[in-house]
């Protein structure tokens, strides 16, 4: 990870931005016409809707981040405005809360 948060943030937006396009551009691909094949590439497809839903979480999440950043309150809690760890928010560089917080 790098030093400023700002550029952690733009590294990891950048990350779930590719992982989108990848998932979105596998989910259009053309299934099989074998029936046996056909069943697995749905059950795939599925998992491959799950992890989209879940890069578009991380994004938005991502997003917020940046947005707190450039106002000035990027590292505070968004509930009781503590400031949030400094190895929580290495760990989870997009969190909005405390591990106080994080915990109720």
């Amino acid at each position: 990870m790098h030093d400023n948060p700002l550029q952690t943030l733009e590294h990891l937006r950048e990350e779930y931005l590719q992982r989108q396009a990848a998932l979105s551009r596998d989910l259009a691909a053309a299934h099989s016409a074998d029936s046996a094949e056909q069943a697995q590439e749905r059950e795939n497809d599925e998992v491959m809707r799950a992890l989209l839903q879940e890069a578009d979480q991380s994004l938005q999440q991502v997003d917020a981040a940046i947005r707190r950043y450039h106002a000035g309150q990027y590292g505070l809690c968004t509930r009781c405005s503590e400031s949030i760890g400094a190895e929580r928010l290495h760990a989870l560089p997009a969190t909005d809360t405390c591990i106080t917080c994080a915990e109720v």
